[in-house]
């Protein structure tokens, strides 16, 4: 199909953000000791680093799971029924290929072919028997998403642009991709999304995101991300408050104390679902994918955010970050409750 020709919405959700492929390596206690890391920590290492360490456990055969923040929440809206697109960029080694071939599987249109000669970005999570997860992330080419990956014609022909937060990271390349996508969905009436991904990432890279949020239509954010983007906020609720001056519609979401959300002249809180978690990666992934397919299918947002809610629950029950199974029956489950 030639988008260029069509003028219509092809894409619900087209995706901009880092494309890391999550290796998922079970490990007793006795190896995880070797490695000498702190259990629960998430950290950057260069390509090198990670590839001593995929080394050192080769006989294992890892678990391959495509990912990335936003792309979580990509995946869900497609899981959902949803037709998105996901812009990042990988290269032609192993994970690359495999990364592509799984949004193919996923129906999802990755919107650039493998860098030749690049490295893909991959985070080690490392689970042990106590369910913690130790994560190192190497970034690869997924930090080289610049400007020239941004993809006019699918932006145009998408009803959400779905940002990243952690892209703002890069100031000499992501920034430049936001704010060539932000430009493009302004011209072509397309509205944006942003997450804040992590609560850094509106502290450190303040100037920039502030001046995408001056664009975009909605915020998600967790309590500690709310009270970094409002300031001088003391809790979830008073930075829900306080971003009513700072953005038009906005979702804080809050753990098991639930979420707050404001949109389309709706406004409420709405509860979690209670559960013992597992494994809390992926929540606010899943809740984000979750909300933007209901909102975009007409399900009214308070209904949205608390079947987005259930689904999220469903998550942190399971190891993993995103559901690989069952994700529109449990959908249909929590609106139909």
């Amino acid at each position: 199909m030639d988008l260029s020709m069509t003028g219509t919405k092809v894409y619900d959700v087209i995706g901009l953000g880092n494309a890391l492929v999550d290796i998922l390596l079970e490990l007793s206690d006795e190896e995880f000791a070797t490695l000498h890391f702190e259990k629960g920590t998430m950290r950057l290492v260069e390509v090198e680093e990670q590839q001593h360490l995929l080394r050192a456990f080769h006989h294992r055969e890892p678990r391959l799971v495509s990912g990335g923040s936003v792309a979580n929440s990509i995946i869900a809206v497609s899981q959902l029924g949803g037709r998105a697109a996901f812009t990042a960029c990988v290269g032609d080694d192993r994970y690359g290929l495999h990364y592509v071939e799984e949004f193919a599987e996923l129906d999802i249109d990755f919107t650039h072919p493998p860098l030749v000669g690049e490295t893909t970005g991959t985070c080690v999570s490392i689970i042990t028997p106590d369910a913690e997860r130790t994560m190192r992330t190497a970034l690869g080419v997924s930090s080289h998403l610049s400007d020239r990956h941004v993809d006019e014609v699918k932006i145009a022909a998408s009803r959400w642009l779905f940002i990243e937060g952690y892209v703002f990271a890069n100031p000499n390349s992501g920034q430049h991709a936001i704010r060539k996508a932000v430009s493009i969905a302004r011209q072509h009436g397309v509205r944006i999304a942003i997450t804040c991904s992590e609560q850094f990432i509106p502290l450190a890279f303040r100037e920039a995101f502030h001046e995408a949020l001056d664009h975009a239509d909605l915020l998600f954010c967790n309590a500690p991300e709310a009270m970094a983007v409002a300031g001088h906020a003391r809790d979830a609720e008073e930075a829900f408050i306080a971003l009513r001056n700072v953005v038009p519609n906005c979702v804080v979401t809050d753990g098991a104390n639930g979420a707050y959300v404001r949109y389309g002249g709706e406004e409420g809180h709405v509860p979690a679902f209670p559960c013992e978690p597992k494994d809390l990666t992926g929540a606010g992934d899943m809740f984000a994918g979750a909300f933007l397919y209901g909102i975009t299918h007409g399900v009214p947002p308070l209904r949205a955010a608390r079947a987005a809610n259930y689904l999220a629950m469903k998550v942190i029950t399971q190891i993993g970050a995103r559901l690989h199974h069952g994700t529109r029956h449990f959908w249909d489950e929590a609106l139909a409750s």
